[in-house]
Formats: structure tokens, sequence, C-alpha cells
């Protein structure tokens, strides 16, 4: 049978600059553990990380701070959940796999054919062209893993309304200057910056939930759009230059919305019409445009992306916290609503 690739992390996939390449798991070394010798001295693991956290290429601390971050969180989260979890379960005189089966398990629907048929249909890509019959049953047991982990999160998040929890480890934090067009009220709580690219399918499939975001939270949030055209895509650095044309006549977020529904429209010849459609002074936009006039303003925004470790589109950062790829809107609301309540 053809391998079947059911990773959930595709939900965050993004256009990257560069070819991902296969890794393998090394074994964990603990922080006290020697890593170098010099005479008599020794440099232990913990000493390189505290320097390499303090190193200047935000590019690299950056990274290594946000997979630290991400690492420690995602543990924190599984410790706090199986606490509650364990709480509750001593509180109601029942040993924590009665609850798990009470609360969750018997609380997930079963899952009918239709729905497998329908996940194929949608995820032809991910099946590597396996036939449905090769597939059913990894793809139930996806789904029923999905259905689990949604239930096990709703319950949790009622143990938490029961039982007060503070989260106080702190996330990395990037200064990303707040150049560009934007939405919103700058003295916002929260602030945005996404490094998006016009033809990268994953900013498209992102574009949605920006919008889903904006409308959510409203007036809480200030959005800069900065670009980030991936060498990949040769028609997104025109178009990110064009859309700068289109900002010098006011029109940059309806040129911008135009990009993004006609994906399929970024020759020469397009970017030009999309201003005459939009009512815009097509001699002025078309000097601007074949003047390249906003070309150092394109490249200065991809020079700060990738001082702020971004190498993949879109890339966001809400105050100064990175998020990157096309996120489901519920990553977002987590990373703001956190932050909300840290402002409260």
């Amino acid at each position: 049978m053809r391998s079947l690739f059911l990773c959930s992390a595709l939900l965050g996939a993004a256009c990257s600059s560069t070819s991902a390449q296969p890794s393998k798991r090394q074994p964990a070394q603990q922080p006290t553990a020697v890593v170098a010798t010099v005479g008599s001295a020794s440099i232990t693991l913990a000493e390189v990380d505290e320097k390499a956290l303090q190193q200047p290429t935000a590019n690299f601390s950056g990274k290594l701070a946000q997979a630290l971050y991400d690492a420690r969180r995602v543990t924190l989260d599984e410790m706090v959940a199986s606490m509650l979890m364990d709480q509750e379960a001593k509180a109601r005189g029942v040993d924590r796999a009665t609850l798990v089966e009470k609360e969750i398990a018997d609380k997930v629907g079963p899952v009918a054919d239709a729905d497998v048929a329908a996940w194929y249909q949608a995820n032809q890509g991910r099946v590597q062209g396996a036939t449905l019959d090769q597939v059913r049953a990894p793809i139930r047991a996806l789904l029923i893993q999905e259905r689990m982990d949604d239930a096990r999160q709703r319950y949790v998040d009622v143990l938490k309304s029961k039982t007060p929890v503070r989260l106080t480890l702190e996330p990395p934090r990037l200064t990303v200057a707040a150049n560009g067009p934007s939405r919103g009220a700058v003295a916002a709580p929260i602030q945005m910056i996404e490094f998006s690219d016009f033809q990268c399918p994953f900013c498209l499939r992102a574009h949605a939930t920006v919008e889903q975001v904006l409308k959510t939270y409203g007036d809480r949030i200030h959005f800069v759009y900065r670009h980030y055209p991936l060498p990949t895509h040769p028609a997104a650095r025109p178009a990110a230059e064009a859309s700068a044309c289109a900002a010098e006549q006011g029109k940059f977020w309806p040129y911008h919305d135009r990009l993004f529904e006609q994906p399929s429209r970024l020759s020469a010849t397009d970017l030009k019409q999309h201003a005459v459609d939009l009512g815009l002074d097509a001699s002025r936009f078309n000097a601007c445009v074949d003047s390249q006039k906003y070309k150092a303003q394109v490249e200065a925004d991809m020079k700060d992306g990738d001082e702020a470790g971004v190498n993949g589109t879109p890339a966001f950062f809400i105050n100064g916290r990175m998020l990157s790829g096309a996120q489901p809107f519920d990553a977002f609301k987590r990373i703001i609503d956190e932050e909300l309540a840290s402002h409260q």
C-alpha cells in the first residue's frame, strides 16, 4: 500500500523559501551534560543555550527561543490538563480512566462512511494516489483521533472554568517594525504583522482566516501587511511592488483583496488591468509600476522579515509572538486571547 501522510501539521503549512529535508531524532542531552572541554574546563549544554539565546542575530536566536518555548508550552499544557483531570477524578471518587471514558470517549460520535469519503475527496494531495479502499481505515482512525482530541480539549476547558489556571511561561517576542499598510488603531492592544506573498497558495488560504480574525476582534487589533515575495514565486515581487503603487493612491486594501480573489491573474498586464478596474489613475499607476518605484521598499520588508526569522509565508507576529504558516483561526485566537488577558 502506498504511504499515507495523515499529518495534522499540514493545517499550518506555508510556502517556503527552502526545501524541507528529512531529519532523524537524536538522543536528548540533559542541560547539565558537558558538550565541550577546554583543558580542564568544561562547557555544559545549559551554558550553550544561555549564550545562544542572547545571540544578536534574531533569525538564529529567535528560532531557537521559539522552538524551546513551543516544546515547553506543549508539555505545560499537557501537565495542566492532566492535573485538572486527576483532581476531577479524585473529587468524583473515580479513577482517571473512568472519567475519560464518561466525559470524553462516550461523547465522541461515530465516524460515518460519508465522513471518510468527504475527507478523502478534500485531501487528494495527501493520499498520494491511493484509492479510498486502500486508505479508508487510516482516515477513519485519523478522524476518530481528531474528534477525541477536540472532545478532550472541550472538557479541559470546562475544568478550567471551574479551577483557576494561570500560565506564566513567557513566550519569546521579537521587535518587528510595523511599517506598511495597516488597518485598525495603532494604540490597539494587539498588533498583528503579516509577512506575505501574493503568489503563495498558503497566503491565499490564510487570507480568509485573517479576515475572520479582524472581524472577530475589531478595534482591538492593529493589523499591518508587509511584503515577503519568495524567490520561487516569480510573479510575487512585481505584485508586491504593484500593490505599493496602489497604496500610493489610497487603494492598497482593495488591490490587495483583488490579487487574492484572482490568484491566477498576476501577469504584468493583469496587474495594470486590476488598477483600471479599481478606478485608479492608470497613467500614474503604470508609471509607478514600470519604474519599479517601490522596489527598495519591498526589499526592505524582506530584509526585516529575514532578520525576524521569516523563511516562509505567511508569517505572523502577534505582539511580537511568531505564528508561522496558514494556521487555523483557533491558533490565532489562543495567542490573541492570552495577550488580551495579559493587558487586563
